[in-house]
C-alpha cells in the first residue's frame, strides 16, 4: 500500500511529521514534475534545491560523485540516500547498495525503484548490519550535524564498518564565504566552526495538493574543511585521506579505521 494511498488520518499524520524533502522526491517521481523545495537559514538567504536534480544520471554527476561509487567495493551502505540517485548508479555498475534515509517517503520512492531501501536513522543502533563501503554524499559531513556530535559519529560509523572497510565521504570548506576582496580570510575564531549552519525546508507549489506546504523542522547541518576532518578522525582512531578535489573548495576523502 503506498504512503499517500492510505486514509485521510494516516496522510494527516505522515505529513505533519515534516517531511519535505520526501514531498518533493515523492511528487516528481509519481508526476514527473514537481513544485520548489525551499531551503532556510539563519545565516544565508532563502534558496531552492532543483528537485529534477535529486534524480539525476551518473551523466549528469559530479566528478567527485562518480569517483566514489567507482571507488565503492563490497556491501555498500548509502547514507542519506533521497531518491536512490547513488543507489541505482553503483546496481547499473553491478555493485550490492543498501539505501537508508530518515524520510519515509524517500524510501517509498526508492523501494518503487527497486532499491533495498529503509526508513532508518544513521544513528539508531538497532540496525546492525556491516558494511565494506558506507557512502556519504552530497556534503556527507552534514550528517555529523555539529561538531560537538564528530565523536558519536565516528563510533556509529565503527559499528557499520567490516575489518578494512572505509568511509567515502564529501564535503566543502566554506572559508570562501568570509574571504575579503583583498583574499584574505575573516573568520571569528572565538565564534563557533563557521562550517556549522541550520536548516529548514519547506516543499511549495507542489503537483500533488496532498504535499503542498509541508515543511520539517530546523537541524543542524555542518561543512566541514579537509583539516578539520581528518584531526578528528585521528583523535577517534581513523585515518583521512583527500582521493580528490573539485573546483570551489570541495573534496572527497577517505576514512579509515586505523585501531
Amino acid at each position: 500500500m503506498h504512503l499517500l494511498k492510505q486514509n485521510a488520518m494516516d496522510r494527516k499524520v505522515l505529513l505533519s511529521n515534516g517531511d519535505p524533502m520526501g514531498a518533493a522526491i515523492y511528487d516528481y517521481h509519481r508526476n514527473g514534475r514537481a513544485g520548489t523545495l525551499v531551503v532556510m537559514s539563519s545565516q544565508f538567504e532563502d534558496d531552492e534545491i532543483p528537485v529534477e536534480d535529486l534524480f539525476r544520471g551518473i551523466e549528469d554527476m559530479p566528478d567527485l560523485e562518480r569517483l566514489a561509487l567507482e571507488s565503492a567495493t563490497g556491501d555498500i551502505l548509502d547514507v542519506g540516500a533521497g531518491s536512490g540517485c547513488h543507489s541505482l548508479a553503483l546496481k547499473e555498475m553491478g555493485k550490492k547498495p543498501v539505501a537508508i534515509d530518515i524520510s519515509p517517503l524517500s524510501v517509498e520512492v526508492m523501494k518503487e525503484r527497486g532499491l533495498e531501501a529503509y526508513q532508518i536513522n544513521f544513528y539508531d543502533e538497532s540496525f546492525v548490519r556491516k558494511f565494506d563501503t558506507v557512502l556519504m554524499l552530497m556534503n556527507g559531513t552534514g550528517i555529523i550535524g555539529n561538531i560537538g556530535n564528530i565523536p558519536t559519529f565516528f563510533s556509529r560509523i565503527r559499528e557499520l564498518l567490516n575489518p578494512g572497510g572505509s568511509v567515502l565521504i564529501d564535503s566543502s570548506d566554506l572559508r570562501y564565504l568570509f574571504e575579503e576582496e583583498d583574499g584574505s580570510i575573516m573568520i571569528d575564531l572565538a565564534d563557533e566552526y563557521y562550517g556549522q549552519l541550520d536548516y529548514r525546508m519547506k516543499y511549495v507549489d507542489a503537483v500533488d495538493t496532498d504535499l503542498e506546504g509541508v515543511e520539517g523542522e530546523t537541524f543542524d547541518w555542518l561543512y566541514l574543511d579537509f583539516n578539520t576532518l581528518a584531526y578528528y578522525a585521528e583523535e577517534n582512531g581513523f585515518s583521512a585521506e583527500v582521493i580528490a578535489e573539485g573546483e570551489h573548495y570541495d573534496y572527497l576523502a577517505k576514512l579509515i579505521l586505523t585501531d
